[in-house]
């Protein structure tokens, strides 16, 4: 795309200012030491959807077990989970630990240094191989992720909903032709801190924005009117029943499917209540089709509420003992009796966390 004059000036006081206040004002962030191809890896995978504050110690002791992407990707990826656990969107370690054996299979331990190559590794998508090419690379590759659509949205003063398709054509057109100058990487980190830090959401800090005189929403007073969204979908609430099935001083814990949500850690088994179902029907129903056993369920130990991004759970956890059968893992992909004392060492859903300390 060519742009006028007026559009160039525009561009380079954009950049300018915002380099000048980004080298000024930067936070000082364990991963924006480096620029190790590794390590800016590993960082932008943890902050996908996960705020800063959240993944530095998780960033500190991933670096400090894997130091290396050979030792990542030699690692058992039960050691990887319960590295992980408790930040949530659990595929992401999945995705993790095989970016990491491709890495080390078919590129000789050494990332890709395009865009374009990053986006062939798993869970590496169009806004996180744009960010890792240009902070270790130095690449001109655009980045877009929550922040710069704000921050670009706000610029720009676009008045449509920034989740519509076209839209997101204008802000990946826009983020690839600001990105084209020096310090690419400096740049989009800038861009992102701008959004964390000043754009903000619902109360944008406009007198200390190092960009304000070429903000469009801004002179138009638009700025606390953008972005528009598409209207959220309401989130389905789910009733889930689990056992805490107790014998010979162990409980029976179930892995879960490696594929599915919360892939590969392990929980206390049971599911979801259909219509027309008690809490014990549902219960009884649930054991029988994942293990393969009958049931007597008890008393009920605690209820517990949580949130997922797409999805709200109520989970009911009762004390059970087996009649009949012997387990099987017909839906988990293994099934262990453990100890309570044993618990800290399996990686466990936030939920199940909620009632763990009761048993």
């Amino acid at each position: 795309m060519e742009l006028s004059q007026h559009a160039k000036l525009k561009k380079a006081s954009l950049r300018r200012s915002l380099l000048n206040w980004f080298r000024a004002e930067a936070r000082d962030l364990p991963w924006r030491r480096t620029n190790d191809p590794y390590k800016v890896w590993l960082s932008e995978i943890l902050l996908q959807q996960t705020r800063v504050e959240t993944v530095i110690p998780y960033y500190e002791r991933f670096l400090g077990q894997f130091p290396t992407v050979n030792q990542l990707a030699n690692a058992d990826f039960d050691d990887v989970l319960k590295l992980w656990e408790g930040l949530g969107y659990y595929r992401r370690a999945q995705n993790l630990h095989k970016a990491a054996q491709t890495v080390v299979k078919d590129h000789g331990g050494e990332f890709p240094e395009t865009a374009e190559g990053l986006l062939n590794l798993p869970g590496v998508g169009r806004y996180t191989a744009g960010a890792i090419a240009s902070i270790a690379y130095g690449k001109q590759a655009p980045i877009l992720d929550g922040n710069v659509k704000r921050v670009l949205a706000r610029i720009l003063r676009l008045e449509d909903s920034i989740d519509t398709t076209q839209a997101q054509h204008q802000l990946w057109a826009a983020a690839e032709i600001l990105v084209r100058g020096k310090d690419p990487g400096a740049f989009n980190e800038a861009m992102m801190e701008l959004g964390a830090r000043i754009c903000l959401p619902k109360s944008p800090k406009c007198a200390e924005c190092p960009v304000k005189k070429v903000c469009e929403a801004q002179a138009a007073g638009m700025q606390h009117l953008l972005p528009i969204r598409d209207p959220k979908k309401q989130v389905p609430h789910v009733q889930v029943v689990a056992a805490a099935i107790y014998r010979n001083g162990r409980y029976l814990l179930g892995q879960r499917p490696p594929d599915g949500m919360l892939g590969g850690l392990w929980e206390f088994p049971g599911g979801k209540v259909e219509p027309g179902e008690t809490h014990k029907e549902a219960l009884r129903r649930e054991l029988d089709e994942e293990l393969g056993i009958d049931t007597e369920v008890g008393e009920l130990v605690t209820s517990v509420n949580h949130a997922y991004t797409h999805l709200r759970v109520t989970i009911h956890l009762y004390l059970c003992t087996l009649v009949g059968g012997r387990p099987q893992a017909i839906y988990h992909s293994a099934i262990k009796w453990v100890p309570r004392s044993q618990f800290s060492r399996y990686a466990f859903p936030a939920a199940n966390h909620k009632f763990l300390s009761l048993l």
